[in-house]
């Protein structure tokens, strides 16, 4: 859970429930630091510190990007000892989390507080998760501005966004219904979305937290979208249309080591991982990658809070094996088992691992992977990801 603030400019948060966010905080931050060389403060949580150290210290020269703790007690929230990301935490418990995010307000306004006393002037801005809203208030309370900052792309932005503001799949009996902000072509159906959404009807906790705060975010001074204009031209037309307000779109925030299409294992790339205990090293999954074309394995994954049933995990091992095409396929348990729980040899084909790894036609990676290695290596092509 975090929030990032600075000096010059100031940059807050992250999705408390979405893990990719530390990287990409913080190769936010070195952008704007290296484009016009404000001193930055990135504040978080205690925890999350520990994962942005690495990050920040790997490509950062000098010492104009500051880590700021800020004071956050999960047993508060009735949540468990020292949680402050998802990573092993109950799907009941997320809802907990994410509100949770709320109670960061007052330490974070008297961070800004004393970095105000110390510069003599408010910071030029705060940037933060369009989640944590309340930064328009401490914002406008401290005389700058906040500027809302979304880690997905523009169109999942711009659906989230709408879905969530106006349930539009509660006013259908139908499997497919269109939202609004979106052209009539545009129909989604109700089985894309996450169980949460799907049940949420404007009572629940998830509608009550999510609702006031993306109707705040709205009055920001802008948005920054972690996307390019030249991949979702139609995206970023839409969430422009649907929020009114400036939308600059500034990804992808990956480091820039990553954009080469190496085949070699960049270690300022390779240490971005935010402290994650990888089931399988990510050398191994490099020289497993070295075995294969330029642009021929397929990478599959579903995120980390997310996965598929066991009749589609079945289908899917089938599909790839009769495709004859080389994948890399980060798994976890299926939809009503335990997603940090010890994976099954059932819930797939009969001796489908046993296959795979001995024909090299695919790698199994279980729970984390080095993702950014993966994508950034020149065999790796056609990502299935979650959105």
């Amino acid at each position: 859970m975090g929030f990032e603030t600075h000096c010059d400019a100031a940059i807050h948060g992250s999705r408390p429930y979405h893990t990719i966010s530390s990287t990409s905080k913080a190769n936010l931050a070195k952008q704007i630091q290296q484009r016009t060389n404000f001193t930055i403060t990135i504040a978080t949580t205690p925890l999350n510190i520990q994962s942005l150290q690495s990050t920040i210290a790997t490509s950062s020269n000098n010492n104009t990007i500051n880590l700021a703790e800020l004071s956050f007690c999960s047993t508060d929230h009735g949540l468990p000892p020292n949680t402050e990301t998802p990573e092993n935490l109950p799907l009941s418990k997320l809802i907990n989390l994410v509100a949770a995010s709320v109670s960061l307000e007052a330490p974070a306004r008297r961070l800004i507080s004393d970095i105000m006393e110390k510069e003599g002037r408010p910071p030029l801005c705060i940037i933060s998760d369009v989640f944590f809203s309340w930064a328009n208030d401490v914002a406008d309370s401290l005389g700058t501005v906040n500027v809302s900052f979304t880690t997905g792309g523009a169109y999942g932005t711009a659906a989230d966004t709408s879905i969530w503001l106006n349930l539009p799949h509660r006013s259908t009996e139908e499997d497919f219904f269109t939202v609004p902000g979106f052209p009539e072509r545009c129909c989604f159906n109700i089985s894309q979305l996450d169980p949460f959404t799907r049940a949420a009807d404007g009572t629940d906790s998830w509608s009550r937290f999510f609702q006031p705060q993306i109707a705040l975010s709205a009055k920001s001074f802008g948005w920054l979208c972690n996307t390019l204009e030249e991949i979702e031209p139609f995206g970023l037309d839409v969430l422009r249309n649907y929020v009114r307000l400036p939308i600059w779109s500034i990804g992808p925030l990956i480091p820039r080591e990553a954009l080469k299409n190496s085949s070699t294992l960049d270690v300022s790339v390779s240490r971005q991982r935010a402290g994650k205990k990888l089931s399988f090293p990510a050398e191994k999954c490099l020289e497993w990658l070295h075995q294969h074309a330029s642009d021929s394995v397929i990478y599959i994954s579903f995120g980390s809070q997310n996965t598929i049933s066991e009749t589609q995990m079945k289908e899917l091992a089938i599909g790839l094996e009769e495709s004859g095409r080389a994948f890399i396929w980060v798994i976890r348990p299926p939809v009503g088992f335990d997603l940090k729980g010890e994976f099954r040899e059932v819930w797939l084909p009969q001796g489908f691992e046993e296959r795979m790894n001995k024909s090299k036609q695919g790698l199994l990676l279980h729970n984390w992977a080095p993702q950014l290695d993966i994508l950034s290596h020149k065999s790796s092509f056609s990502p299935i990801l979650e959105k």
